[in-house]
């Protein structure tokens, strides 16, 4: 395995309105700034698109092809359709990613076997997850004291996106991921 599949993983789990798209949003600058380069991966419930009606990209589809890359000097797309539904797990996307990232940041599959940060709003009146997902290795939270238990994991504080990335980076043993040893 070469060192630069070497990256490491991270998920954000959490109801909806908990939080996880700001702390990740603030977690890239924060990671960058310590020269890291970071990709994301993000679930998505619904039809999704990020193409549009009558741009050449979208006739392509539209015509039949399996996949359409789009490229400028600046940004790549890659469009994958499937002729039947596909539940793709979270190590298919991180496998799909660019091998030279450090760290990738998976916002959603709270039920994976990633390793997993808790994202967590006592306002949300939501219940936590660290009770009973043994993947969660810490909780960030804006309310520490109204966690309904004690735990020996470390409790983060949401609103300090530079307390999070140091705990990251001090831990990053914790999360090295080989797609290899995830896929086979």
């Amino acid at each position: 395995m070469s060192e630069s599949r070497r990256m490491k993983v991270v998920g954000f789990a959490g109801y909806s309105g908990s939080g996880k798209t700001t702390l990740v949003e603030k977690l890239i600058p924060a990671l960058k700034l310590r020269g890291l380069r970071v990709s994301v991966v993000k679930r998505a419930h619904h039809r999704f698109d990020i193409d549009h009606p009558g741009k050449d990209t979208f006739r392509h589809r539209e015509a039949g092809a399996f996949e359409v890359v789009v490229a400028s000097q600046n940004r790549l797309a890659l469009m994958r359709e499937f002729e039947q539904p596909a539940e793709l797990t979270v190590h298919h996307l991180i496998a799909e990613l660019y091998e030279g990232v450090d760290w990738v940041l998976v916002e959603g599959f709270k039920h994976s076997d990633l390793l997993k940060i808790e994202v967590w709003r006592a306002a949300s009146g939501k219940p936590t997850r660290y009770m009973s997902d043994d993947f969660v290795v810490a909780i960030a939270t804006d309310s520490p004291a109204h966690l309904p238990e004690a735990t020996l994991r470390p409790v983060l504080d949401l609103n300090d996106p530079d307390a999070v990335a140091d705990f990251l980076v001090n831990n990053q043993e914790r999360f090295h991921y080989s797609c290899e040893d995830r896929l086979g």
